[in-house]
């Protein structure tokens, strides 16, 4: 799964949003910058060569991901961690960067909490968080072809999870019970461009837990046939643009 992951969508959908929040990590000058949910590096390579001067620990919960980053983004010292224990002393780090994994923690405000522990005085978290899902061309484009696919009982993954946590006033409270100084809040809309629909739907398909779904209810090929013919109606064979919209958030400790 985490091969399908790196080899088409980290391309499409998650470079485009690494190389901004990489920026935005880099003009913060960080010395020790800590990463979670790292997943293959996508974000992490583009922090190495933004800051080239701080040091990088880069995590992620799935052992997996870890391996496959490490081989990615050799700069860093990699390692498996579980954000809502943090496997770090106090204060030992000036930034904490996450990309597209708060939605995933099951208590936010306790990882939160977690994470500005390990920050010293004055440090930053800066993070992004997907959207509205209707504001994500291709995932709303996959997610007709699982209705169409599934009419009785589609998978809701993409809706549910990674588009769960869409609303930037929820995000901006669980920061501040968890006693960070909300900073910076930006919607921020950037084009994907993916040059085969076919390779994207089989990203996500084989490449994230859409894939455990479709397989409890069985005939993956005749699946991913129906999905990448919705998806190509919709958006044509490829190459093809389209938005994707997410929230960025700087928070101070």
């Amino acid at each position: 799964m985490s091969a399908a992951y790196e080899r088409y969508l980290v391309p499409v959908v998650f470079r485009p949003f690494a190389e901004d929040l990489a920026a935005r990590a880099a003009a913060l000058h960080p010395e020790r910058a800590l990463e979670l949910a790292a997943g293959t590096g996508a974000l992490t390579s583009r922090l190495l060569t933004a800051a080239p001067s701080a040091e990088v620990t880069a995590t992620d919960l799935n052992e997996a991901m870890v391996a496959l980053g490490s081989g990615q983004a050799p700069g860093a010292l990699w390692r498996q961690a579980d954000a809502q224990r943090l496997p770090f002393s106090d204060g030992g780090f000036d930034l904490v960067v996450c990309q597209f994994g708060v939605m995933f923690f099951p208590d936010r405000v306790g990882a939160f909490t977690e994470i500005r522990r390990v920050l010293g005085p004055g440090g930053r978290f800066l993070f992004n968080t997907w959207g509205p899902f209707a504001e994500h061309a291709f995932e709303v484009a996959l997610q007709a072809g699982l209705e169409r696919a599934f009419p009785a009982d589609p998978p809701r993954f993409l809706p549910t999870v990674p588009h769960g946590y869409a609303d930037p006033t929820v995000v901006a409270a669980d920061l501040t019970a968890a006693g960070f100084t909300v900073e910076h809040e930006q919607k921020l809309t950037l084009q994907g461009e993916a040059a085969s629909i076919a390779d994207l739907a089989a990203g996500y398909l084989t490449g994230t837990p859409v894939r455990a779904a479709v397989e409890e209810r069985g005939d993956g090929p005749a699946v991913q046939a129906t999905v990448v013919e919705e998806m190509t109606t919709r958006l044509g064979p490829g190459p093809v643009t389209a938005p994707m919209t997410a929230y960025v958030f700087r928070a101070a400790a």
